[in-house]
Parts: C-alpha cells; structure tokens; sequence
C-alpha cells in the first residue's frame, strides 16, 4: 500500500471516529433546549390533572351537573383538536419556537379564564383555549426535540415530554387536594411565563432553517447544538442533500398522504394515537378522582399515590426506551394496560354482584395505579417520538396535523364519553378497554419498526421503500 492511501485512510478514519464522538455527545444547549421545550408538556399535564382534583369544588362552587363538568372536562381535548389542524402549517410558517409562543398566548389566557369564571361558559372558554394551546404544543415539542438532538438519545430527549407531562399531573394530584380551584389555575401561569421567557435563549431548528433555505443558519445553530469544536459536515451536508431532494419533488399536501409509498407512516401513526386514546387513558387521568369513589377507594389518598409513583415512572420510561428501543418497550407497556384493564373489569364486576367488597378498594387501587404506570412507561410518549421520528420533512406538515387531529379527536371522544360509560357500566368499560389494548399488541408486533439508534433520514427512507 502506498504512502498516499495509507494517509488518505488513516484520515477517513480520524474523520469516521470524529463523527462517532460528535454523534455521542451531549451538549448543554440540547439539554437546555429540550428542557425549555418540554415546559410546554409541563403546562399540558397540569392541564390534564387540573380536571380530576378540581371536580368536587367547582362542581359545588359553581351548581355544575355531571354533564356540564364532562363538557368542561373533555372540551379540552376539542380545543386540541383545533390546534392540531393547524399545528403542522403553524410549526412550518412561525417555526418551532414561534409555535410555542403562540400556544402560550392562548394557555395564558386560558387558565386566567377558569381563574376567574364566574359560570359554566367561561370556564369552557377558559378550557378551550387551553385545549388549543396543547393541540400546538403536542405536535411542535415531540418534532423539535427530535430534529435538535443525536440519535443515539433522541428518543429519551423526546421521552422527556412524558416525563414532563407526569410532573406536571403529580404537582395538581398533590397540591389539587387541598388548594382552592381558582388559585390551582393562577398556578397554572408560572410555567407558561417560564417558557415564554426562556424561549429567547434556545436555537431555532436546523433542519426546519435548512427546509427555509437559510443555510448559514442552519449550519449556525447546528454548530451551537453539537458544539463550538464539533465537525458538523456530514449531518449539515445530510440535510442540505434530503432539503434538495425534497424541494425538486411536488409540494406537500394532505392528499399526498394517501399515497402508497406513505401507507405504512400513515398506518403506524394514526394507529398509535387511535390505540393510545381509546385504551382509556384520557378518561382515566382526566377523571381518576371517579374512578377511585366508584371503587370505595378514598379518591385524595389515590391522587397522592399517583403523585408519588408518576415521576419514578416516567423516569424508568425515559431510561428504558434507549436500553430497551421503542418496539418491545411500545408491546410491554400494551401489555401490562391490558392486564390492568382486565383487573378492573373485574373488580367492578364482582362488585356489581356484591362479592369480595371488602377487596375492592384495594384492587381498583393496584388496577388504576398500574394502568397509568404501564401507559407512561411506552404508550404515553412513544407514540409521539415515533410520530416525530417516521415521516419525511416534505409531508411532515401534513402527516404531524393528521396524526395529531386523530389523537386529540380520539380523546375527546374518550374524555367526553368516560363518566357516561362509568354510570353506563364500569366494568363493560374496562372490557372495552381490554380488548383495545390487546389489539394494540398485535398491531405493534405486526406493524411498528425499531427505530431506536438509526437517524431520521434512514427510518423515513425504509418506510418509504415498505411497499416498493
């Protein structure tokens, strides 16, 4: 071998291990922004908590019969559903930070809404604008995250949505059971101020400044996100190829979709969101406070269990999901909600009939604090870091608006049907639950890839490629 190629390999492979220590590291501005971003998700779980802790006090304050506190509880989930048609188009046009500006507009305005509703129709205001702001903030946290950090933790960064989101139920489970309601919704406000401040500091997306042709920015703020001394050539130049490819090729619109070659995004996408509203998840952390008085179990002491045990929780999620990947992780938690689902099922079947009532406050507390622990573990994020992960940038406007108007349409129907269903028959809801998640298992095993350390350029190609 030459003098000359000995050199030229030996520097292929220098560059090869730099671009290996690059990919591996973590810097303080990822971190930073991942942690500013994920506030968003803090604002959207006290949302979510705010609901079960603060039944009883406006339901008393303000003369709200069961039908209009489903209204005010599940009208959230409509506002989501407008913001989910537009969060595509808002993330694309504003960018990602603005997006999140502009969804803390309306949650501001939202909690100080409920604050001071003097009846039932303001609070649905109140309600409905938060439920906007989420709708925004749900799609544009999980698709930032993704596209600013390394993919070897990218799916525990855009783990930390979760994580935040149980943060922010545990704060209201605790602190909901002995503040006044109007006062637990002024506390609202300080993370959405948080955010709103601290969004100045964080860089905007590189790979939404590439998709705007403003190259030099892009390759700013990549050099910020990986470091003043990383080399960032070849993800700058992977990038910049994907972008051009993608400009040459026709515009995105929600039609495109429909095509063959995106099928199996669709199908994964839309799958997740159906399979993770419909298990009950929604109805059960927006109304667990009913579910425990249904059960004989005392609903304040249940709200600080779940409070103890939801940020160990999603912490054991946010680290199983890089040990374990998205796959087997997605079929473990699936199958330990079907096994609480049926555990319920049970317990209120045998309490319809008189049988075992000394027992069943205690199962309906292993039954819900188990659900809720199996569902954060993979199905409460997962299906959003894949969502983020499996659709190239030219259709990401249109599938993330898809697939976040499905989420945020599922559950409504889920939020707004659950205490119905409970007075209809609790434990032929959770039968319906069970076979749910049961079809959720087969339909990850048969449908969902791996998509744990591979980057977002290789899993949109081997999607696009399924059906060639």
């Amino acid at each position: 071998m030459s003098e000359n190629s000995r050199n030229l390999e030996a520097g292929l492979l220098l560059r090869k291990n730099q671009n290996d220590i690059n990919e591996c590291r973590i810097t303080l501005v990822v971190l930073f922004s991942t942690f500013v971003s994920v506030c968003g998700s803090f604002c959207f779980g006290c949302a979510a908590g705010y609901s079960s802790v603060a039944q009883t006090g406006i339901e008393n304050d303000l003369g709200l019969s069961v039908a209009q506190y489903s209204m005010f509880g599940s009208i959230m989930t409509f506002g989501g559903m407008i913001g989910a048609i537009f969060s595509g188009k808002v993330a694309d046009l504003m960018g990602r930070k603005g997006t999140m500006w502009f969804a803390q507009v309306f949650c501001i305005f939202g909690w100080l809404a409920v604050a001071f509703a003097p009846n039932s129709m303001w609070l649905d205001v109140g309600r409905l604008s938060t439920g906007f702001a989420v709708g925004l903030l749900s799609y544009v946290i999980p698709v930032y995250i993704a596209e600013i950090t390394p993919k070897h933790v990218r799916g525990a960064f855009v783990f930390a949505n979760q994580l935040m989101q149980s943060c922010g139920l545990s704060l209201y489970y605790v602190i909901g059971t002995f503040i006044h309601w109007r006062k637990l919704a002024l506390i609202g406000l300080i993370p959405c101020v948080f955010q709103v401040v601290t969004l100045f500091f964080i860089p905007e997306s590189p790979r939404l400044l590439g998709k705007w042709g403003r190259e030099k920015k892009c390759k700013a703020s990549l050099q910020l996100l990986r470091g003043e001394d990383a080399d960032i050539s070849e993800e700058a130049n992977t990038i910049r190829e994907t972008m051009i490819l993608f400009d040459e090729g026709p515009k995105s619109r929600v039609m495109d979709l429909f095509q063959r070659r995106y099928a199996p995004s669709v199908v994964i996408g839309v799958g997740l969101m159906l399979l993770q509203q419909f298990s009950g998840s929604s109805g059960l952390m927006y109304y667990v406070g009913s579910v425990f008085d249904k059960g004989g179990f005392s609903s304040s002491i249940g709200s600080m269990i779940l409070a103890v045990i939801m940020i160990p929780k999603a912490l054991l999620g946010l680290i199983l999901v890089e040990k374990m990947g998205r796959r087997p992780l997605l079929l473990a938690s699936n199958g330990g909600m079907c096994f609480f689902s049926l555990l319920l099922s049970f317990t209120f079947g045998f309490r319809s009939y008189g049988i075992l009532d000394e027992l069943t406050p205690i199962f309906t507390c292993i039954g819900v604090v188990g659900f809720i622990s199996a569902f954060a573990v993979g199905m409460g994020g997962l299906p959003w870091i894949i969502m983020s992960e499996i659709f190239p940038m030219n259709v990401k406007v249109s599938a993330g608006t898809l697939v976040t108007l499905a989420n945020w349409s599922f559950g409504w129907i889920v939020a707004f049907a659950y205490n119905f269903m409970l007075e209809w028959n609790a434990s032929g809801t959770f039968l319906i639950f069970f076979a749910v998640c049961g079809a959720g298992v087969a339909f990850i095993y048969a449908m969902v890839p791996e998509t744990k350390g591979r980057t977002l350029e290789d899993i949109q190609a081997s999607l696009t490629d399924f059906l060639q």
